[in-house]
């Protein structure tokens, strides 16, 4: 049976995939969501009427729209939707509180707006203080919307009265280059960026990665990291629409949950963290759940020993794992081990680089290295971003001007070939798969009344990959415990950022100029341990 990525077919933009998928899976099952199914053609027409309805809210070319909500099948089609009338996706995390999506409304631009309601306790529009909400012209519930909100609903039935031949028409306005997404990653400066990403760029590595991992048309695709992320939105929404796989959400990360579900519904690929297939393998019933159906894993965004290679193998069951590297500025790709990897070279190198992509080791003075010689890793290709959203002078620090993306991460190429992740330039740490910026959760953590001073690192955590640490002065006369300030951060930023340990100190290393030496605190937690 073929599928997309041999027929043929030139990639465009992300509605003419739909289209296309539809004409070639057919009447095939495209996505499963509980009770709710799709087939590729059902599928398709689901996103033409969410573009009808884009249009009756007044929807544009080039508007920024946000979605801030859960894994589920709305999620998706009302991505499919929006940028098949033109707009920018603009996906929030479900972890981000009211103060953080605020800032992202006002730095990407954002008047219209879908979220879930309530979702872990919490209602989510309840978040968004005042001035978000009036920044907003529409604002959208998927479920139980209240008073003054859209529900699914009324948004669908509004763009009843918009015709076919009106949404067509839209839509043939889309070009390859225009932008799809602007998905935000913290910066250095502890500040959001937005990476602008365009239709065709997003086509093309999406269909890289297929065609290097191993996913084919029929595979049953557990999708675990969250849509607002690269990777899961990527490489698990986009390519399952890409290689005619059923594309299958997932809510919330729960082992016993996705063993069940590996169990009575025939998952064949399940992609996220090594936080995930840690989870899995500790699970105490885990002879218990049939995994026969398991085929590929994906892991990547922290470090992967040997041992869990050998583990999803053994004792999960999967036929492939492979592992990889990427960064949000380049899709969330860069380079990935092929699913005819050995053991060895997927657990010890981040594999080689896509075609028609260059990834080299640079040095401090602007040259390119030979292999088995560490430097910074720099990225050029169709892959790398357009840039960030409103922000040419990060842009210009970021992308030189020979095209080089300046990760910021170190590395070498060994005598395969292969990428081998060394250390990094910034302090960004992972926990779970989600990127970590310090000088983030400084900013954020230093509105607390009681501290003086902080600095935040990443330390080595044995399921999470690294957790954050932060060395704390307090102000004069002021008291606080650890207890005190994690709660406290529980409650004002995202729960992956949050330090999971506090260590008072009366003073923090300081170079001459002073800089905080994390460095020197790094190497102190490595003395301890």
């Amino acid at each position: 049976m073929k599928d997309i990525h041999d027929s043929g077919w030139e990639f465009t933009t992300i509605p003419a995939l739909s289209a296309r998928a539809a004409e070639i899976y057919g009447n095939e099952t495209a996505l499963e969501d509980g009770a709710t199914l799709f087939t590729f053609i059902e599928l398709d027409a689901m996103r033409r009427r969410v573009a009808r309805s884009m249009i009756a809210a007044g929807v544009g070319k080039g508007d920024r729209v946000m979605i801030w909500a859960p894994n589920s099948w709305k999620w998706f089609l009302t991505a499919l939707g929006l940028v098949s009338v033109g707009a920018v996706l603009v996906p929030v995390s479900t972890r981000f509180k009211g103060s953080e999506v605020r800032d992202l409304i006002e730095r990407s631009g954002a008047t219209v707006m879908f979220a879930c309601g309530e979702f872990l306790g919490k209602y989510y529009p309840d978040q968004l203080p005042g001035e978000a909400r009036a920044a907003l012209r529409n604002l959208v519930v998927f479920e139980g919307a209240r008073t003054g909100e859209a529900s699914w609903d009324e948004f669908l039935a509004a763009g009843e009265s918009v015709s076919r031949e009106d949404q067509a028409a839209r839509e043939s306005e889309i070009g390859p280059e225009d932008l799809s997404d602007l998905l935000f990653t913290s910066g250095t400066t502890g500040y959001p960026k937005g990476v602008m990403y365009r239709h065709v760029q997003c086509l093309k590595v999406v269909d890289a990665w297929a065609t290097r991992v191993g996913v084919a048309r029929g595979d049953r695709v557990l999708v675990i990291p969250p849509f607002f992320h690269a990777f899961g939105y990527r490489s698990g929404a986009i390519v399952s629409l890409m290689r005619g796989a059923v594309l299958i959400p997932h809510l919330t990360y729960d082992a016993d949950e996705i063993l069940r579900r590996v169990s009575s519904e025939g998952i064949s690929v399940i992609a996220g963290p090594p936080a995930i297939f840690h989870g899995m393998l500790q699970h105490p019933k885990l002879a218990e759940f049939d995994r026969s159906s398991l085929r590929l894993g994906v892991t990547g965004g922290a470090v992967v020993p040997a041992t869990l290679i050998r583990r999803m193998r053994e004792d999960l069951g999967f036929v492939a794992v492979v592992n990889g590297y990427g960064l949000t500025e380049c899709g969330g790709y860069g380079t990935m081990c092929s699913d005819k990897d050995d053991d060895e070279q997927i657990a010890n190198t981040a594999g080689k680089a896509f075609p028609d992509t260059e990834v080299r080791i640079m040095s401090e003075d602007g040259k390119v290295l030979p292999d088995g010689q560490p430097g910074e890793i720099v990225i050029r290709g169709y892959l790398v971003m357009k840039g960030y959203f409103n922000d040419a002078e990060s842009t210009a620090k970021t992308i030189d001007a020979d095209g080089w993306l300046h990760t910021g991460d170190i590395g070498y190429f060994d005598e395969n070939g292969d990428l081998r992740i060394e250390d990094r330039l910034k302090d960004m740490y992972i926990t779970g798969g989600f990127n970590c910026y310090p000088a983030e959760i400084e900013r954020l953590m230093s509105a607390h009344p009681s501290i003086g001073q902080i600095a935040v690192i990443g330390v080595p955590d044995e399921r999470m990959g690294e957790v954050g640490k932060a060395f704390v002065v307090l102000r004069p006369g002021a008291r606080a415990t650890e207890d005190d300030l994690i709660a406290w951060a529980r409650e004002h930023i995202a729960n992956f950022k949050v330090p999971r340990f506090i260590e008072f100190r009366e003073a923090l290393p300081t170079s001459p100029q002073g800089k905080v030496l994390k460095t020197e605190l790094r190497s102190q937690e490595q003395a301890a341990a």
